[in-house]
């Protein structure tokens, strides 16, 4: 399989605000929901979305490359030549107690194959230094990127970003506090697994990236 040449270059950025959310008279608002598709059949297996990722996430960005520490994964079997990109999603406090498998082309796969979490099973979406869950962010920047590093890299077409706005209702009092609530809990968990100090360096890290 012939495969086409990367090139890191730091990718166009747009210098326009990003939409915030709109309260009209009902008491809604709106929301900007960002895709990325997969067309799996379009995957080389490069890994370019990989690197580039890894790339963007790194202190300084763009200053190395350690696909360990990329938001994206691309899962292979070169022998069926079956690719499937994978982004990190939610951490996961503990492993699935049970498990579906999957059958593709006459082999079979175990979810945890193309499971997007961050989970104790196994160590993909974890970063390198620290052991913290990673999770796909869109690449966030400010300016805004046109889109996320691993779109921006895909020269195959496999993998395309779209927005779409969404209403969506105010957040009452009580669901606010419930949110705090939970992003308490989970902080608590992070420290207890990692420790403070690994918490607190990894948030440090986190802003000091652009």
């Amino acid at each position: 399989m012939k495969l086409l040449p990367l090139t890191m270059q730091e990718p166009r950025k747009i210098r326009t605000k990003r939409r915030s959310a709109i309260v009209d008279t009902n008491e809604k608002k709106t929301r900007i929901v960002k895709e990325i598709k997969v067309d799996t059949k379009k995957c080389a297996g490069c890994r370019a979305c990989e690197i580039a990722c890894s790339a963007f996430h790194a202190t300084p960005k763009y200053s190395s490359v350690n696909t360990a520490r990329s938001r994206i994964m691309v899962v292979m079997d070169e022998v069926k030549d079956v690719f499937v990109p994978i982004r990190a999603g939610d951490y996961a406090q503990a492993e699935c107690n049970g498990r579906n498998k999957y059958v593709l082309d006459g082999k079979e796969y175990e979810e945890c194959t193309f499971c997007p979490a961050s989970c104790p099973s196994r160590d993909a979406f974890k970063e390198p230094d620290s052991g913290l869950p990673l999770k796909c962010d869109m690449c966030e920047s400010d300016p805004p990127l046109e889109k996320p590093m691993c779109v921006e890299a895909c020269t195959f077409g496999a993998l395309t970003y779209e927005e779409r706005e969404e209403e969506i209702p105010v957040s009452k009092p009580e669901e606010t506090q419930e949110k705090r609530g939970e992003m308490k809990i989970g902080l608590e968990m992070l420290i207890k697994k990692y420790g403070f100090r690994n918490v607190a360096d990894t948030v440090a890290r986190m802003g000091k990236k652009g």
